[in-house]
């Protein structure tokens, strides 16, 4: 059976990883017949957002402990990731990826990616193993990798002209579609960068892990 590493930031859409990306992907890859172990930095987060009001909040919360919620407790620290180990790697978006695995929301075009997520997708890349990465996830990985393919939907979004910039290239998705970038072997699809319901983001993950799935 593949083994499939899956990277997250937190728990909720805001300061972590979004939780309707996240669980789709899983139940994706478990449709798929393929295993998956969750990792996640040892650190805290950015900030910590009151999800009803959208106000940040005088606290603090570590990125991993959050994550172990979503996963049952079934959760590793980025410093136990060993590329060898895996046939593949798998990149959830939400806000709380974008200020926490990288920078982007914070410092946009001179964004840093913790260097334990930098080295875990270099080093899968370098193996010829496949990636794959929703909503805003894929501009991680825009950044630590040159000249691939990827999408965020809508092509005229910020982000989208900001890829460009770093060097990669964009393709314009509607809900349920995937760019496939064979060559690199990236799989990215907009989940949330989009305007979706709970369906077309299920419909994003099952079509991103069965596309993923074929580059295994």
């Amino acid at each position: 059976m593949k083994n499939i590493a899956v990277i997250l930031a937190g728990c909720g859409t805001k300061d972590g990883s979004e939780i309707n990306e996240t669980v789709t992907l899983l139940l994706a890859l478990d449709q798929h017949g393929l295993k998956y172990q969750c990792f996640a930095p040892d650190a805290n987060q950015y900030h910590v957002v009151n999800h009803v009001t959208g106000e940040v909040v005088n606290e603090e919360r570590n990125m991993l402990v959050e994550a172990a919620r979503i996963v049952r407790g079934e959760i590793l620290p980025m410093t136990e990731f060993n590329a060898d180990n895996f046939d593949g790697l798998a990149i959830p978006g939400g806000v709380g990826a974008a200020n926490n695995l990288f920078t982007y929301f914070i410092d946009g075009m001179q964004m840093t990616v913790l260097p334990e997520v930098r080295d875990a997708i270099v080093k899968i890349h370098e193996q010829n193993k496949p990636i794959a990465a929703m909503c805003i996830a894929p501009v991680l990985l825009a950044n630590v990798l040159n000249d691939i393919t990827i999408t965020l939907g809508n092509e005229e979004c910020g982000p989208a002209k900001d890829i460009l910039k770093m060097g990669a290239h964009h393709e314009a998705t509607k809900n349920g579609e995937v760019t496939s970038d064979l060559k690199n072997k990236i799989f990215t699809t907009p989940c949330f960068m989009l305007e979706s319901t709970l369906k077309d983001i299920y419909e994003d993950a099952y079509n991103l892990v069965d596309a993923f799935a074929k580059a295994l």
